[in-house]
């Protein structure tokens, strides 16, 4: 991606971006930086954080960094995003990238991983938004919060505390939606399909695997991180100034299955 323009879709504004080290995060740090945004990322991957705030230097654009950030600690995010304001004189933006979920089948699935699954996909989102709240109801800034394409189809076993943590986030969008409008405040989220990551890749490396993932969406192919940063780049401009608690998808057609 090339360095900042200055005239681009996000020109003037601060985005605060939640798991940049890899994948759809990093992806979306640099478009936002390469589209005007002064970024601001975290992430408990300390060396893949700052290599991506590296990356983005090195195209021109600008982006501060803090890891490691367990956002499912309400303490750090508070410090976080404490520091993300000081250091930019407030934000426009909150983009909530970051998830991690545990698998397996229903049966099998015992309270501590549902409650990983909670604290890290659903309550990581809450924390944020709560307290960004106050910085962009005085920028009438706007929040992005990511979901699953998983939240509205079903695709076998092993999913029931994921999709029950984003069809949550789905349901907070909207309402946040609703109750920030009347500020100024925009609220909508992506729901992503398999996307083509760091963490996919470590099971996806498998021919045979992919394959059989292949054929859950009729475009004939994964997602990439720059799928999803297009979206978010989107909702994050002020060409989505009327759209708000919208869930927009991204799936390659596998919901329509």
């Amino acid at each position: 991606m090339s360095a900042t323009a200055p005239g681009g879709r996000l020109a003037g504004k601060t985005a605060l971006i939640t798991g940049t080290a890899g994948g759809q995060g990093r992806a979306a740090a640099l478009l936002f930086a390469a589209e005007g945004a002064r970024v601001v990322g975290c992430d408990l991957d300390e060396a893949g954080a700052l290599e991506t705030e590296r990356l983005v230097l090195a195209a021109g654009g600008r982006m501060h960094s803090q890891q490691p950030v367990d956002l499912s600690e309400r303490t750090q995010v508070e410090a976080w995003i404490a520091w993300a304001a000081e250091t930019c004189g407030g934000f426009d933006i909150l983009y909530n990238n970051a998830s991690t979920p545990k698998m397996n089948p229903f049966a099998k699935l015992t309270a501590a991983e549902w409650s990983f699954t909670m604290r890290n996909e659903l309550d990581l989102v809450y924390h944020a938004c709560q307290v960004a709240w106050p910085h962009l109801l005085a920028r009438r800034g706007n929040i992005i919060n990511t979901a699953s394409a998983m939240a509205l189809v079903t695709r076998g076993e092993g999913y029931s505390a994921h999709v029950a943590a984003k069809a949550g986030v789905i349901a907070l969008t909207r309402q946040l939606a609703y109750e920030g409008g009347p500020h100024g405040i925009r609220v909508n989220a992506l729901s992503p399909g398999l996307v083509e990551t760091p963490i996919t890749m470590r099971w996806l490396h498998d021919p045979e695997k992919r394959r059989e993932r292949e054929k859950w969406y009729p475009i004939g192919r994964l997602g990439r991180p720059e799928d999803v940063a297009y979206a978010a780049l989107y909702l994050a401009s002020d060409e989505a100034s009327w759209v708000t608690g919208s869930n927009i998808v991204i799936d390659g057609g596998t919901s329509t299955i």
